[in-house]
């Protein structure tokens, strides 16, 4: 049997690995500030984060889930941690880019606005455990595309064969979050910590998995490829394209 002090030594590791994960592309916004430059980078990772983040604080508010508080403070972080990176592109971003990053993050707030609109309508008519179930399935699976989206530069790695824009330090904590909570998932019974925590395990699955593959092909890139890496390359922002 699994004693309890083990289990809270991981749900320690792994509310730290949230914060590493969330902090992990501040290097790279440095550089965006250096610069005062996005170059070619792009916001979307960050933009699906941040609804991510929206929608598990939300799912953790005691109205919906009385016992999810955890949510709302982790997660809570997350959405602060995207809102600030993504104000600073918003910044050094030209007029194209702003109103890119505009329109995707009015399309957002209203795909939010009716998840909550919905929801809050749906407990007071619909059975109030199949409500939440949906929302936290619902998370579960903005936390998966939270992880994956950072797939999506392997085209441009592969093509180029160089890893100057492969975001090592964001891979590195996808996998280590990933990991740990995947762990403490299939160690606890989910039952008792999420409804639906069965979904949320296979999220932080796929997370580690995730960073797993993008950690593999930057270390066979980066020893088959030109290297091209300068200072800052290993905090890079993700520029192609969202935790627990």
């Amino acid at each position: 049997m699994i004693s309890g002090s083990l289990v809270s030594t991981i749900v320690t590791i792994g509310n730290v690995m949230s914060f590493v994960f969330f902090f992990s592309p501040a290097p790279t916004f440095y550089k965006i500030i250096k610069k005062k430059d996005v170059e070619e980078f792009k916001p979307d990772f960050y933009l699906v984060t941040l609804l991510a983040c929206a929608i598990w604080v939300f799912y953790g508010m005691p109205f919906v889930q009385p016992n999810g508080i955890y949510f709302v403070i982790i997660d809570g972080v997350g959405f602060i941690f995207q809102f600030v990176y993504l104000t600073i592109f918003y910044v050094y971003a030209n007029n194209k880019g702003r109103k890119k990053l505009l329109l995707y993050l009015l399309i957002e707030a209203i795909f939010f606005a009716a998840i909550v609109l919905i929801t809050m309508l749906a407990l007071h008519d619909t059975k109030r455990s199949s409500v939440v179930g949906i929302l936290g399935v619902l998370s579960a699976i903005f936390n998966a595309m939270s992880y994956v989206s950072a797939l999506t530069i392997m085209p441009k790695v592969i093509k180029t064969k160089s890893v100057k824009y492969m975001p090592l330090c964001l891979s590195l904590a996808i996998f280590l979050d990933g990991s740990v909570w995947t762990i403490y998932y299939l160690m606890s019974p989910i039952d008792l910590i999420h409804p639906f925590g069965f979904y949320v395990m296979i999220s932080t699955g796929i997370g580690a998995i995730s960073g797993l593959v993008q950690l593999i092909l930057y270390a066979y890139y980066w020893y088959i490829g030109e290297n091209n890496v300068d200072d800052d390359a290993h905090h890079v922002l993700n520029p192609v394209v969202v935790v627990v």
